[in-house]
């Protein structure tokens, strides 16, 4: 092998890539925190009493579950300006990221939901709180305790997938690496330190989340 790495020839874009980190950065903490919200929100929606919004979020949910991500991220920039809803990249890519978030926590955290014992619901009830008051503060806490780990899972996923923004032209981490090779011919070291940063990222957001679960849920 004659190849002769040159990591040096990266260095003059280091704030393009100081750039790319910050805005995955802002992307991952604002589709994270508004995607499991969503999750919430669907959660409720499937196990309350209403048939309708039930069977919607249930498709819904298969639709998302069963499709690309990227094709999602597609459809909402590409497709819906066809309808007159025009966005800007970044404003689709976060829809894309919220909406694909949003449709996996819901079954996670509807599965720590149904795996919460009935008779917290009826304990609820024998106090007289309202059905929401007992999802909300006594079901939920319970439900987030048990699958916070497949949710952080997810949402690192969700994180990591943020690459595919590039296609659309987000200025984050993977177009940075494009970018950078596409004037250097430098392939293998902008990719090499671009996956090293990914995985320096996804390392702090698990131990982010996951000291943030342990206090907020008194494990360990």
């Amino acid at each position: 092998m004659n190849y002769e790495f040159d990591f040096v020839g990266i260095l003059p874009y280091y704030k393009d890539i100081l750039n790319g980190i910050l805005l995955t950065i802002e992307i991952t903490a604002a589709t994270t925190i508004l995607g499991v919200v969503a999750g919430v929100i669907g959660t409720a929606c499937r196990i309350g009493k209403n048939r309708f919004l039930q069977n919607f979020i249930g498709a819904f949910v298969e639709v998302i579950r069963n499709t690309p991500f990227i094709v999602q991220l597609f459809f909402i920039f590409f497709g819906l300006p066809a309808l007159g809803i025009k966005l800007t990249a970044l404003e689709a890519g976060m829809i894309a990221m919220i909406i694909n978030l949003g449709a996996y926590s819901t079954e996670i955290i509807r599965a720590g939901v149904e795996s919460t014992s009935k008779g917290q619901w009826e304990a609820g009830k024998t106090l007289g709180l309202k059905w929401s008051q007992i999802f909300i503060h006594i079901v939920l806490p319970q439900a987030f305790k048990k699958v916070s780990p497949a949710l952080i899972s997810q949402c690192i996923i969700v994180m990591l997938g943020s690459s595919v923004l590039s296609q659309i032209s987000v200025e984050e981490l993977t177009f940075t690496a494009n970018f950078i090779q596409s004037r250097t011919f430098l392939s293998f070291e902008s990719y090499f330190i671009i996956t090293i940063v990914y995985l320096i990222l996804a390392v702090i957001l698990r131990y982010i989340l996951t000291k943030t679960s342990n206090k907020l849920f008194n494990k360990g």
